[in-house]
């Protein structure tokens, strides 16, 4: 008998609690279950208006250096100095390196001295001939062995140049091919040198903007490397090649700064104002819903909110042009889209 009792009073207890579980279940998923299906929503408005607001184009590019050149060596031989580090500032026409010049100087030297004998054989030819002891062809014939040996030594004085390697341009080496006393062949590349002086910025500009720039329109250039810093530059270079997805090369020149220089390889942001456009309508950009190239905006009719596609350009940071969608004076929802549904009912508060 109690152990009846004992399994009734369980199977009770039992009971109690699945129905106490079974009664707060309930309560919280009716505490999740709130409706959202207000009578209205309260909104903002703002209405479509013409303005004329000077557009610009953000862009991302990367700086490169203004001239970058590879100096290679134009004789052969051993070098017998080297005058080159990496990160070493060249000026233009400094030397960077010489290669052995002994036979170059002895060739120059013999060219000279021919040069300097066929000159008298010469003065002398032509003394005779006003003598009239040489025939005309004996001193044409003195005067081309003269001028022959003048070229001689020119390409002589040529040769032994060569043998000199210096900088063309004024930069910083940032390659190094070869060491001192290794011997090179004609064409051997020496070393790299880079220009940053001047810094080029490299863009790729779609065919819908691209045609909107000129040479020499002003960019503003930042980089989060100089977060406060601003740089100034202009396009230098409009491709007329656009690549096969309708982006077309274009370069702005900005100099480097010696307070806050630049590498070559720096990420950068490219801000260009465009021409200012001729008065258009335009709608705050907090109420554009979607993509720029799937927009849509609610609409407030009638105390409705309709849903429409519009069609929209550039603009600045506040305001974005409308093309096509949209009537001047139409007010469109600048805020509340979250609760809304095409159709919904509003109440505008501003």
């Amino acid at each position: 008998m109690k152990k009846i009792i004992i399994i009734v009073v369980a199977l009770a207890i039992l009971a109690l609690i699945i129905f106490r579980l079974s009664t707060n279940y309930k309560k919280i998923n009716a505490s999740k279950d709130v409706s959202t299906d207000l009578a209205y929503v309260s909104v903002n408005v703002f209405p479509v208006s013409k303005m004329t607001i000077s557009d610009s184009l953000q862009l991302t590019g990367y700086t490169e250096a203004h001239s970058e050149i590879d100096i290679a060596a134009e004789a052969q031989g051993t070098i017998t100095s080297l005058n080159a580090a990496l990160g070493q500032e060249k000026s233009k026409g400094s030397i960077i390196a010489t290669i052995d010049d002994k036979l170059k100087k002895l060739a120059v030297q013999t060219a000279g001295i021919s040069v300097a004998k066929l000159k008298k054989d010469l003065e002398r030819y032509n003394n005779l001939y006003k003598g009239g002891t040489v025939t005309e062809q004996q001193l044409n014939d003195a005067q081309n062995l003269y001028d022959n040996a003048e070229i001689q030594l020119e390409q002589a004085e040529k040769q032994l140049s060569y043998a000199t390697i210096k900088s063309p341009i004024s930069g910083v080496i940032t390659r190094k091919q070869v060491e001192e006393g290794e011997y090179i062949n004609i064409g051997s590349p020496i070393v790299t040198i880079v220009d940053i002086s001047r810094l080029k910025i490299k863009l790729n500009v779609s065919e819908a903007n691209v045609y909107q720039l000129k040479l020499n329109d002003k960019a503003t250039i930042t980089t989060d490397i100089y977060p406060e810093v601003t740089f100034e530059g202009n396009i230098s270079f409009i491709s007329s090649q656009g690549d096969d997805s309708h982006n077309y090369p274009v370069e702005i020149g900005i100099p480097n700064n010696s307070k806050n220089p630049l590498k070559s390889g720096t990420f950068v942001k490219v801000m260009i104002k465009l021409p200012v456009a001729s008065e258009t309508l335009y709608i705050p950009r907090e109420s554009l819903l979607g993509s720029i190239t799937d927009a849509e905006v609610y609409v407030a009719e009638n105390n409705k909110a309709i849903l429409k596609k519009i069609v929209v350009g550039n603009g600045n940071d506040k305001y974005i042009k409308v093309i096509s969608g949209l009537k001047e004076g139409e007010e469109v929802i600048v805020n509340g889209q979250i609760n809304l549904s095409d159709n919904k009912a509003i109440k505008i508060v501003n």
